[in-house]
């Protein structure tokens, strides 16, 4: 059992509500307890009973009652992983950092994952705050944000939710000759589930809107190197956009038939090719940010020996 807590909601939390504040604060603890303990009244704001959805401010107190906290084993990141991060970032500063995270590497951790990115940034950096801004699939490399305060982490993910305020531009390498002309995917996605629990996106009537642009960027024997431009935020939005328009993604273990995966291997290619490859934004003071990450080897040395020319695919 954890002792009465009694926390003050510093100036970064304001606008908060109070269950996603005790969520955030009370880690091994059920959502159900939570919930349940504010219902009831043992936590109280400024001494008065709240509800779950109540926004908090700046100075309120918040009581916490002896809530008993499942034990947790801490996974500490290896000195390899951290040593890596550190080379990977791309933009830091007092509230907003980028990384440019590698393929294999989870952006956190759970449903059988130890640690990931944002696990491992919390134990290198110590810091109060540290927290997504958004995903990316395990084996997508590339540009992540993640804030370093709350209001940063408000701004960036109310600019993701309007169309074009974030530019996120990809890379991907995709099987076939991708025609020139078709520079736009504009079909629902929905997400389904198998008998067997495995979780997949389709096309769907009855899905999410979803838009991606996409711009050839050179052709090469059997793929074709593009840039997509999502402009709506679904899940595994450009790998099933791309098989839709007939040319899966090489090395895509969940959409790309298994002989083109099998035949691509041959080439070099031994990873999903799908990398973010630069982030284009604005801060809430009116400072423009602007990064890249470069195409990573394992995508571009197989690329290379095919004749790779260069590019550039900041103004698409």
């Amino acid at each position: 059992m954890s002792e009465v807590r009694l926390i003050e909601v510093p100036e970064d939390y304001a606008g908060q509500r109070l269950d996603n504040f005790l969520l955030a604060r009370l880690k091994g603890v059920p959502k159900s307890m939570i919930y349940r303990v504010i219902r009831k009244g043992e936590v109280r704001v400024n001494k008065g009973r709240a509800k779950p959805d109540r926004k908090l401010e700046s100075g309120d107190i918040v009581r916490v009652p002896p809530i008993r906290v499942t034990e947790t084993v801490t996974v500490t990141p290896s000195q390899g992983l951290i040593n890596t991060l550190d080379k990977a970032v791309i933009h830091d500063d007092k509230g907003l950092l980028i990384i440019n995270k590698p393929s294999g590497l989870a952006v956190h951790g759970g449903s059988g994952i130890n640690i990931g990115l944002i696990e491992a940034l919390r134990q290198a950096y110590k810091a109060p705050f540290l927290e997504l801004v958004h995903r990316l699939d395990r084996d997508t490399s590339g540009c992540v944000m993640v804030a370093r305060k709350r209001s940063v982490l408000k701004h960036l993910q109310e600019a993701l939710r309007h169309k074009g305020v974030i530019q996120k531009r990809y890379l991907a390498v995709v099987n076939g000759h991708w025609p020139k002309h078709m520079t736009v995917v504009d079909v629902p996605l929905k997400r389904c589930e198998y008998p067997n629990g495995e979780r997949v996106v389709r096309v769907h009537d009855e899905g999410k809107a979803s838009v991606t642009h996409f711009k050839v960027i050179q052709y090469f024997e059997g793929c074709t190197l593009i840039a997509a431009k999502p402009l709506t935020g679904r899940t595994h939005q450009i790998r099933v956009h791309a098989l839709h328009a007939g040319h899966p993604l090489v090395g895509d273990d969940k959409y790309t038939p298994p002989e083109l995966n099998k035949a691509m291997r041959g080439q070099g290619f031994k990873r999903l090719c799908l990398h973010a490859h630069n982030l284009d934004l604005t801060l809430a003071d009116k400072t423009p940010v602007s990064v890249m990450a470069d195409l990573p080897t394992e995508i571009a040395a197989p690329l290379k020996k095919m004749g790779l020319e260069a590019f550039d695919v900041r103004y698409f």
